[in-house]
């Protein structure tokens, strides 16, 4: 089911599915809500879960007025006041999982556990950075679509570009739904998040942990150094693949969200 909540005069659009504890799923950049519609299928029949297209994404509006991460934070926790949810499990992918620990810094009480798929902690390095700011220029120069086309394949293992040609293709093809406002923001905020290693260390909410050998968007060493920081760490590691995990090793990864959710 789509549903909707305004959050500083835009429009959030989320899919909401299934019953029982409360599981949010975050996408991350160049995606929208559809990226997990396999983990919806599978995961709907064992939890409530809530997946919003991110503002600039999928059905929701983009917001000029947000500033940084944590306003994307703010804009999640308006989703759990509309359907008045008071604890829930989120799961962020990438760019979603950069949110997610903001709002776990802002709203720790409202969560029971954390989820990083291909995601991490730590900020951008200073060549990081610098290559963000030059995506910046280039989505300006050539527009969002132009921008995804080169990008997205990136993000998948040598082996799935390959053997999925079809699949790379139609998320490149979604690119064109994207503005290139909502992109350069997006890379904005990423490029301007602090650290926040500091929420994960001594937290004592389970954390999950999936990542990919092949990751080159998040590298597994830079993950693998944080799986020690919370109290109680769920570490996956996925051989020969990507950043996508959710489409490159579908069954695996939702084993491992259910067996998260579940726990």
């Amino acid at each position: 089911m789509k549903k909707k909540v305004i959050y500083a005069g835009k429009q959030i659009s989320y899919t909401i599915e299934g019953n029982g504890y409360p599981v949010i799923l975050l996408h991350g950049f160049g995606e929208d809500s559809a990226i997990f519609q396999q983990q919806i299928n599978f995961l709907k029949e064992h939890c409530l879960l809530l997946v919003p297209d991110l503002p600039g994404s999928g059905y929701s509006a983009f917001n000029p007025s947000l500033q940084n991460i944590e306003d994307y934070a703010y804009a999640i926790k308006a989703l759990l006041d509309a359907e008045q949810i008071t604890q829930c499990k989120m799961l962020g992918h990438s760019m979603g999982g950069y949110i997610m620990l903001a709002f776990a810094e802002k709203f720790p009480e409202k969560l029971s556990a954390l989820g990083l798929l291909h995601s991490t902690a730590y900020a951008d390095t200073p060549e990081k950075k610098e290559i963000r700011k030059r995506g910046i220029e280039l989505i300006e120069a050539y527009g969002a679509h132009a921008f995804l086309k080169n990008t997205i394949p990136n993000l998948f293992s040598a082996r799935y570009k390959e053997t999925n040609f079809t699949e790379v293709a139609s998320l490149i093809e979604k690119g064109s739904d994207f503005s290139k406002e909502a992109l350069q923001q997006y890379y904005t905020i990423m490029m301007n998040r602090p650290n926040r290693s500091v929420v994960l260390k001594n937290n004592p909410r389970p954390v999950l942990f999936i990542m990919g050998t092949e990751d080159a968007a998040v590298p597994i060493q830079d993950v693998l150094q944080q799986t020690c920081l919370p109290d109680c760490s769920y570490v996956h590691i996925l051989q020969n693949i990507g950043h996508m995990g959710m489409l490159e090793a579908t069954d695996m990864f939702n084993q491992y969200l259910l067996a998260f959710v579940k726990q």
